[in-house]
């Protein structure tokens, strides 16, 4: 079985601890973890890893946020993934910081990456892993918003959410979308 594991973000240091770049840094953890390295490939970072007989297939893509769709679609057809065995992980302003939904599908609800998956797919029936980031920001200053840190009072809970995101994006691979929904969609 064949996963493709996509964390959304931007490429380049100025984006590097931004809340837009939580996708890679979940990623950049699980692959720490797991003592291999990304690869710089075609539209992405690429590496694998192996768990329970099922080879997940991590991407970054290098494309920027606007554009994942392409990248998402290129690795997707590149390694015959099936849609059903697609997970996005990405940054969700309608979710309250420190809560970690997984859906079986959904809208973009705004998100441009999403958006551009989306678009690509010509679907959005396929998984994603919302990491709440919250909504802490005065009107019209959203972009400002996701492409800037974490606060200060954040910042502590950050390792055990994305420890927890791992554990949801392994479970995903191991029993599925729906058991995992169940056992960590509280």
């Amino acid at each position: 079985m064949k996963y493709l594991i996509v964390g959304l973000g931007n490429i380049g240091s100025e984006y590097a601890d931004n809340r837009h770049n939580i996708g890679f840094m979940v990623l950049d953890q699980m692959v720490k973890e797991a003592g291999v390295k990304f690869s710089t490939m075609r539209l992405a970072a690429y590496t694998e890893i192996n768990l329970k007989g099922r080879t997940l297939h991590l991407i970054k893509p290098t494309t920027y946020m606007n554009l994942s769709g392409k990248a998402v679609t290129y690795w997707m057809q590149d390694l015959k993934i099936p849609k059903e065995n697609i997970l996005i992980i990405v940054d969700d302003l309608a979710i309250p910081f420190g809560s970690l939904r997984l859906k079986p599908k959904g809208s973009a609800a705004g998100h441009n990456g999403l958006k551009s998956i989306e678009g690509m797919l010509d679907s959005n029936e396929y998984a994603r892993l919302r990491f709440g980031i919250g909504d802490n920001y005065p009107k019209g200053r959203q972009v400002d918003y996701v492409l800037s840190g974490f606060d200060a009072d954040e910042l502590p809970a950050l390792p055990a959410l994305i420890d927890k995101s791992i554990e949801m994006i392994k479970s995903f691979a191991t029993i599925g979308v729906e058991l995992t929904m169940t056992n960590f969609n509280k």
